[in-house]
């Protein structure tokens, strides 16, 4: 069985590895394609091609685990269509190799890419892509903008703020800033404004602002307005740099604790947390979703080929590959529309593909 599962896995490995890197080479030529427009349009700020090409490497951990469950249901489904037509899986299975020690061996094999997808999407890929914006951020002159800015809330005691950042460059400095200070009735206390902030530790810096105070005489039932410029002023939050990425940028790019931590601030202040819910359950279920492609990869080791059919079935695998991500994201927006839960909303197109996977796998296997 240890010589069958080195040949299995040897296998698989080779064909995944080719795929992905194979598509990992497609869409860097497309990175290259545009970053050739983006050479001209930053030529004067001194945008090279050294710069493009570090750009384009530091976008390769992104794509790779973008690619990587795709990338083994299409080497596998290869793998196994190849010793399927060549009589080799029929030798196998005559030899003593039953279905349930080749789905054993596949899915032992499916830990690694399990490991790896969880490895790379939450710690190489994040890191590659902070990296990425760092490196070109400079040359482009501005900052990441939203529409309206990102909005966020804060408790502090018995004060309430509402802060508004309408530019900010997924790093640590963000521009045109607005704090809304409330006292527990609701009433607003001061709005605090600034050209230019820096996220420290539980702490922003704000620069080139202005404070306006709004006091309540209650003898009078009067209001007192006073307003001072700031050169620099320190504010104390918890509002981190990856909260306000994930209010004014993509949230995908987030690792799974960074993702809860901002779950947790957003129920804390009484915010509706579902989109980003059923981003963190499908970040924990994604590096799953190549032991489900695996599994839908398994029932072409025990088809009939012919010569020239080899083609036809791999395609029809990348098709119910690619309808699997389909129905992922289909799920991810209708599950957010109807308030579903978002564990089960992530975990459901896994689990249909694996149900019907299995039946398949049964019906070819038992039946036939």
């Amino acid at each position: 069985m240890k010589t069958v599962r080195r040949l299995l896995h040897g296998e698989i490995l080779l064909a995944v590895t080719f795929v992905a890197a194979s598509f990992l080479a497609l869409f860097g030529f497309f990175d290259l394609v545009s970053e050739l427009q983006e050479l001209n349009r930053y030529a004067a700020q001194g945008y090279q091609l050294q710069h493009a090409l570090l750009y384009i490497g530091l976008k390769v951990p992104v794509h790779l685990y973008e690619l990587l469950p795709i990338s083994v249901l299409i080497g596998t489904i290869l793998v196994m269509a190849r010793l399927a037509q060549s009589s080799e899986f029929t030798i196998l299975r005559t030899g003593g190799l039953d279905p349930l020690r080749a789905l054993g061996s596949l899915m032992s094999l499916g830990l690694i890419f399990v490991t790896l997808t969880f490895l790379n999407g939450d710690y190489l890929a994040p890191w590659a892509d902070r990296q990425a914006i760092q490196l070109k951020g400079p040359f482009q002159g501005r900052l990441t903008i939203g529409q309206t800015g990102a909005w966020l809330k804060e408790t502090q005691g018995t004060r309430h703020f509402a802060v508004n950042v309408r530019s900010f460059d997924g790093l640590a400095h963000m521009e045109n800033i607005r704090i809304h200070e409330f006292n527990v009735q609701g009433q607003l206390q001061s709005i605090t404004t600034a050209a230019q902030g820096v996220i420290q530790n539980n702490a922003w810096l704000l620069k080139d602002g202005e404070r306006k105070t709004i006091s309540h005489v209650e003898a009078s039932h009067q209001l007192s307005f006073k307003s001072e410029r700031v050169v620099e002023q320190l504010w104390p939050t918890h509002i981190s740099t990856d909260m306000v990425a994930a209010a004014l940028l993509s949230p995908e790019r987030m690792r799974i604790v960074d993702l809860f931590q901002y779950i947790r601030h957003l129920s804390q202040n009484k915010q509706n947390a579902q989109a980003y819910e059923i981003e963190f359950w499908r970040k924990v279920f994604y590096p799953l979703s190549c032991l489900v492609m695996l599994v839908l990869a398994m029932p072409f080791a025990y088809l009939h080929f012919r010569s020239g059919q080899i083609a036809g079935h791999v395609f029809l695998g990348v098709l119910a590959g690619i309808s699997f991500t389909l129905l992922s994201n289909l799920f991810g927006f209708v599950g957010n529309l109807h308030n579903w839960q978002p564990w089960l909303t992530s975990a459901a197109p896994a689990l249909i593909y694996s149900a019907i996977s299995l039946g398949a796998f049964w019906w070819m296997v038992l039946r036939r």
